[in-house]
């Protein structure tokens, strides 16, 4: 008797049926007996959930068989299956599609002991299990303990509605998935050796079972890739190399070590140095640090502010630069004084060491000065090289010293803007100057990208990383011929760069593209040749349906291109009319072309929609005269590109509806979108993201908001442009707000305070507009937790699902009606 003339297997695959109807055993994988001669069953002992759940992870995987205790058991569909009762547990496997948010109940008769699991997440239930699937594509696994009579086995699916049937596939490959995106395993830190003979990385995943804590493991390789020495909870950023590449040192278990590659004996040379960090090898024989001590608690029932930085949590912490005498450990504090000093950089021939500083200074336009300080440490003495209003990094070179900074460093130095526009300083610009501080060369004028950090070479060249227009990349500067090279690491986006100054320099770099997931590549910078160390697409995205990529730019009514780019879903039928997303920033820097993020565009077109991404005027990256736009602007300027940008989409996608687009942005993007609401009724669903409503309240409330608005309202104060800061503030315009729209907060945002979601809020509600408040308890500016990063990316696709698919069903579940 076949098996499945035994067991009644009912799943709705009817849509116009809201019953149980049979669906065709082929689709259904079996896989059993696991472990046949187990007679104690997890229910039996106490560690059953920790039993199953570790057999769970093993069986969701996409493999055709499994090794029990040496024993090869293979899936196969339930329709070859013959035996009726066996021993060990069993499992069923089955896939399905879900075009749509799709809820039903999973019932289950005849087997006493049943685990079911919906991509790997365990579904609470005893018999009758809810079902509760978002668009895309699902596993469904059932693991049986105990089954007495399989021929009364009976499992059905009954769907809530019509449109919740459910439709079983086979398929080879997958749609894209949040848990993909987030938990897949990543490089998060990496350290090459200055003889690139060894790197240590460290690799970080997720897991259901860990919840929000994040499997990490930091190794030392050797140049083949080859296992060295694990570094058990020290991450590779904390890992500093000695010049000659013979040892490393870290903080393990509040423990400061040093580790010999060749013998690999670590050494302790020091314990519980509370709030020290950045421990570097200043040379063979001394470390330099920075010590950080915490001030004390003070008045439990009033706070003084002694000036703006007070709202700062950390302001009044001092941290200092010190030395440690690695045979002895004692210690040598290089400054000392009153305000806090950031090690810069440190010449150990020379015996000379650069840190800055921040004095208290509100004078416009900057808000704020740095004094770059050199330390002598042959005579104990200090001398204060300048004050700049815009800086950002200093390193010492062959003849003098590197500076990033805006271009009005150095009294306008690296301007290339014409008379009276106001230069965007977070635009960075590289510069040289020499060791007293007076002769300054503005050495990146006609160089557009934004510089965002750099490694001086021991030739005086410099490798850079720097935001050129959309993308991360590397380069080389040339110093004696003053010319940057670009370095073709493959990648649009590098996160993160390490580089050992050889000959030849050799870097690693881990990054993406906008259509491909994270790898770890070696270049050479001298032939730009590129090898991957490391790749994340085989090892979690091997099968992964992934949205086509077109760049999209179009040119604006004052003449300026505007770049772009769009997500088109996998397999899309261009016959049809489809939602779209639009995203932009607006702010200072353009929207990444990370292949994830806190903004997943690829999952976004995984569920469906067409996405456009835009990167309107004022954007660093582009150029000093784009990134100026930005100055004074707040909305204006950049309004006007995405309604024209959406505009120009429209026309070049056909298929793309223009009743059913949703536009949202973070921060600065999502002062954008109340901006946009105020402006256009174009959109029929909207999402701000902590976004700004009162540029007054948070000039004044936000941390560092009097800071940003030094560039972005450069000269402009409530009482000398009340125009800019009323009429451009969205909550002036609320009553012309027609669509409807969902604010997204953290209720612990220092950045952007909760409060300017209030403040949009409050109006809408008193005009009676459509409008969501969602806040996120204990968030800041941005979602990192994974369970609240799931639930918010729920949110937004949710709230669009309802507006633009007419598909309330997952909103109402997640909020009720």
């Amino acid at each position: 008797m076949k098996f499945k003339s035994a067991v009644t297997l009912l799943f709705s695959a009817i849509a116009t049926q809201l019953s149980a109807a049979p669906i065709d055993s082929q689709h259904i994988q079996f896989i059993g007996p696991i472990g046949q001669n187990i007679q104690t069953k997890p229910h039996h002992t106490g560690h059953q959930t920790a039993i199953v759940n570790t057999l769970v992870s093993k069986l969701s995987e996409d493999n055709s068989s499994l090794e029990v205790f040496g024993e090869q058991i293979k899936w196969q569909p339930l329709a070859d299956v013959n035996a009726l009762t066996m021993g060990g547990l069993q499992a069923l496997k089955l896939e399905f599609s879900a075009a749509r948010f799709v809820q039903g109940k999973l019932n289950l008769t005849g087997i006493e002991k049943a685990h079911v699991f919906l991509n790997g997440q365990q579904i609470e239930g005893k018999d009758s299990y809810s079902l509760n699937a978002v668009t895309g594509d699902h596993q469904l696994l059932i693991v049986a303990e105990q089954v007495s009579d399989w021929k009364k086995v009976v499992v059905d699916y009954t769907p809530n509605a019509e449109h919740d049937a459910l439709v079983f596939t086979q398929k080879s490959t997958k749609a894209l998935s949040a848990k993909q995106l987030f938990d897949s395993p990543t490089i998060s830190a990496i350290s090459l050796s200055p003889d690139a003979n060894h790197y240590v990385a460290t690799k970080q995943q997720y897991q259901d079972n860990k919840g929000n804590s994040a499997l990490r493991d930091t190794v030392l390789y050797n140049e083949d890739g080859e296992v060295v020495y694990r570094l058990n909870g020290v991450n590779a950023n904390g890992v500093s190399w000695r010049e000659d590449s013979k040892a490393v040192v870290f903080v393990q278990n509040k423990q400061l070590k040093t580790l010999n590659i060749k013998t690999l004996k670590e050494t302790v040379i020091a314990e519980d140095l509370t709030g020290a960090s950045g421990f570097k090898f200043f040379d063979n024989n001394t470390l330099i640090f920075s010590w950080t001590k915490t001030a004390p608690e003070g008045d439990k029932i009033v706070k003084h502010y002694k000036g703006l930085e007070d709202r700062w949590s950390y302001a009044r912490n001092i941290s200092q630069v010190y030395l440690m005498d690695i045979s002895t450990g004692l210690i040598q504090a290089v400054t000392e004084h009153d305000l806090s000093h950031s090690l810069e950089d440190f010449d150990a021939k020379n015996k000379r060491i650069l840190a800055t500083r921040s004095p208290q200074h509100y004078d416009a336009p900057y808000h704020g000065i740095t004094e770059l300080v050199e330390f002598d440490l042959t005579n104990n003495s200090s001398k204060v090289l300048g004050q700049y209003g815009t800086f950002n990094d200093a390193r010492y070179g062959n003849d003098g010293i590197y500076v990033t900074a805006g271009a009005e460093f150095g009294n306008g130095a690296g301007r290339t803007l014409a008379q009276g526009v106001l230069a965007n300083n977070y635009d960075t610009q590289l510069f040289w100057m020499n060791t007293q501080g007076k002769e300054i060369k503005a050495l990146s004028k006609q160089f557009d990208p934004s510089i965002d950090s750099f490694k001086v070479l021991n030739n005086g060249d410099l490798v850079l990383r720097v935001t050129d227009e959309d993308r991360k990349k590397l380069y080389l500067f040339d110093e004696s011929k003053n010319k940057f090279k670009p370095l073709k690491a493959k990648l649009d986006v590098v996160e993160r760069y390490s580089v050992a100054d050889k000959r030849s320099p050799i870097i690693i770099a881990t990054g993406t593209t906008a259509s491909t997931p994270q790898k770890l590549v070696q270049l050479n910078a001298k032939n730009n040749r590129v090898s991957t160390l490391w790749d994340s697409k085989p090892l979690a995205y091997k099968n992964a349906e992934i949205a086509a990529l077109e760049e999209f730019n179009f040119t604006n009514s004052a003449g300026t291109e505007i770049k772009g780019r769009v997500y088109i879903p996998h397999g899309l039928d261009k016959n049809k009319k489809h939602p779209a997303l639009i995203y932009y920033y607006g702010g200072t820097s353009p929207v990444s072309r990370g292949f994830t993020g806190r903004y997943p565009f690829n999952f976004w077109a995984t569920n469906g929609y067409v996405v456009y991404v835009l990167q309107p005027s004022g954007a660093t990256g582009f150029g000093q005269e784009f990134s100026a736009k930005h100055v004074n602007d707040w909305g204006n300027r950049a309004a006007d590109d995405i309604i024209e940008g959406t505009n120009a989409f429209l026309s070049a996608y056909q298929f793309v509806d223009k009743d059913r687009l949703g536009n949202l942005g973070a921060s600065y993007g999502g002062f954008m979108t109340m901006t946009l609401a105020t402006k256009t009724d174009m959109f029929s669903a909207s999402i701000s993201h902590a976004g700004i409503s009162n540029l007054t309240s948070y000039w004044g409330h936000g941390w560092w908001g009097y800071l940003y608005s030094s560039e972005a309202s450069k000269h402009s104060y409530p009482w000398n442009n009340s125009k800019l800061y009323s009429q451009q503030s969205p909550v002036f315009n609320a009553d012309k707000v027609k669509t409807p729209l969902l604010l997204v907060h953290g209720d612990a945002d220092v950045n952007v305070p909760v409060g300017e979601s209030h403040i949009m809020y409050t109006a809408l509600k008193m005009l009676n507009q459509d409008v969501e408040l969602i806040e996120y308890k204990g968030a800041d500016h941005q979602i990192f937790a994974r369970d609240r990063r799931f639930q918010w990316w729920d949110t937004m696709l949710a709230y669009f699902d309802k507006h633009l698919k007419d598909e309330p069903q997952w909103w109402q579940h997640m909020y009720g009606k």
